[in-house]
């Protein structure tokens, strides 16, 4: 009898943060010593790689997440967040005696402007030993938003030996994110971390600088600006979709999402972009990350 078990197979494995957000609107931000009331508001579950797979599952894309929670009281509503979804989440580590991730979001609609406070898991990051390195290696796209450092490098170094694409969500320039960039295919920043990375507002130089580590495609999204990107040297500049935006969180985790939808079912390029940038606009018209994800693209 043939004892061999079978692992899953999924389109895109998923390594990074997880978090339990709660998001309240405020008409604008307030100056310190002062008392600020906030309404509408919701609670729904976040992270740029979990709410990328959400958006992605929600499209028919079979997804498995690797991560960190605690075991404190946030811990169930962020598994059950991601799993409601039908994303597997067997690779989510739970911390004994530690704090799941969670961030507080103040949304100003009238500005289409958040401010995030988050705190970072406390138990000790996701291992490279923790990785299903059987179930990663038969995905088509290994996404990381490069949170737990040494596991993401693991996780990166895998896809690529395996012909996997890596898409990274660089939100902040760490220590460590370079590195990921040296083993990505795409690598998609955010505004803050292209000024991070040259010293100016200059996101063309910020992809150039990022082309030269290796990745075929780098993209910088530069919010209600739209985004800028350069694939094997040519230059794709477009600006956003026009929306009368309410909240912004969750936006470029999205935009995320549809480039790895546009990835997975062979279209360009530039209409994998551009899919994203709409999906990203759509996330926007509503308070948190998931509640405007739409129904497909």
């Amino acid at each position: 009898m043939n004892n061999v078990v079978q692992k899953k197979t999924f389109e895109v494995f998923g390594l990074g943060q997880c978090s339990l957000d709660y998001i309240g609107k405020v008409k604008a931000y307030p100056v310190p010593d002062t008392k600020c009331e906030f309404t509408g508001m919701v609670i729904q579950g976040g992270g740029p790689v979990a709410t990328a797979l959400v958006a992605l599952a929600r499209w028919n894309v079979s997804c498995c997440f690797a991560g960190v929670t605690g075991d404190d009281i946030f811990a169930e509503t962020i598994i059950a967040s991601l799993k409601d979804e039908g994303i597997d989440t067997s690779g989510v580590q739970i911390r004994k005696n530690s704090e799941s991730q969670f961030a507080f979001i103040v949304a100003e609609p009238g500005i289409a402007r958040r401010t995030i406070f988050w705190r970072r898991p406390t138990g000790k990051p996701l291992q490279p030993n923790e990785i299903d390195y059987a179930i990663l290696q038969k995905s088509k796209v290994f996404h990381t938003d490069g949170l737990f450092m040494d596991a993401s490098l693991a996780g990166c170094k895998a896809a690529k030996e395996a012909g996997i694409a890596v898409v990274v969500d660089a939100g902040s320039l760490r220590e460590g994110m370079l590195d990921i960039a040296k083993t990505s295919d795409y690598f998609i920043a955010s505004e803050e971390f292209a000024k991070q990375l040259i010293g100016e507002d200059n996101p063309l130089d910020a992809c150039y600088k990022l082309a030269e580590l290796g990745p075929r495609l780098s993209c910088i999204t530069l919010g209600a600006k739209g985004y800028l990107a350069l694939e094997n040297g040519k230059i794709i500049e477009r600006p956003a979709y026009s929306v009368e935006a309410i909240d912004t969180t969750g936006c470029g985790d999205v935009f995320h999402a549809g480039f790895i939808y546009g990835l997975i079912k062979g279209w360009d390029t530039e209409k994998s972009l551009d899919r994203a940038a709409w999906a990203a606009a759509m996330v926007s018209l509503k308070l948190g990350g998931r509640a405007g994800i739409p129904h497909s693209l």
